[in-house]
């Protein structure tokens, strides 16, 4: 589980924009854990091959 500002820097954005995300419940599932707030490997990693953009054939 990633804290959201590890969470952040894996995706290449901003803590405050993940925290965003989380208050509107959009983009990111995440683990509320009394007052701290997990991000799994697996989200992250599922945020990643959903947002890849796959490469054009050159020829």
């Amino acid at each position: 589980m990633l804290t959201v500002a590890e969470a952040a820097q894996e995706l290449g954005l901003k803590e405050s924009t993940i925290r965003a995300w989380l208050l509107r419940r959009k983009h990111i599932r995440f683990v509320k854990l009394g007052r701290a707030v997990r991000i799994s490997r697996e989200e992250v990693d599922r945020l990643i091959r959903e947002n890849t953009i796959p490469t054009r054939e050159l020829f």
